[in-house]
């Protein structure tokens, strides 16, 4: 066959990193994030979160490559991840 282009396929991966810390090391990973550091606490809160906009994505019938930056701000704002700056009132 000829040199035919094929479609690369997309990925998306969340990321967080938890930056406090209790003397644990501490990894979680889920089908299209990982979660490094931070205190039980904290960890367990980003744990929460990654598996709440999975949720989310997966009652839009979505994932994580295919929604729009705009679809995914929503759906962080709405299980509570804000912007670095922005107020918690909003």
């Amino acid at each position: 066959m000829a040199n035919t282009p094929q479609k690369k396929k997309k990925a998306a991966l969340m990321l967080g990193i938890g930056l406090d810390s209790d003397g644990c090391k501490r990894l979680t990973t889920g089908d299209n994030f990982a979660l490094i550091g931070g205190t039980e606490e904290t960890h367990q809160a980003m744990t929460e979160k990654a598996i709440k906009i999975n949720e989310q994505l997966a009652a839009k019938g979505k994932r994580l490559e295919e929604v729009t930056r705009e679809e995914f701000e929503d759906i962080a704002h709405s299980v509570g991840l804000r912007r670095r700056g922005q107020e918690r009132n909003n």
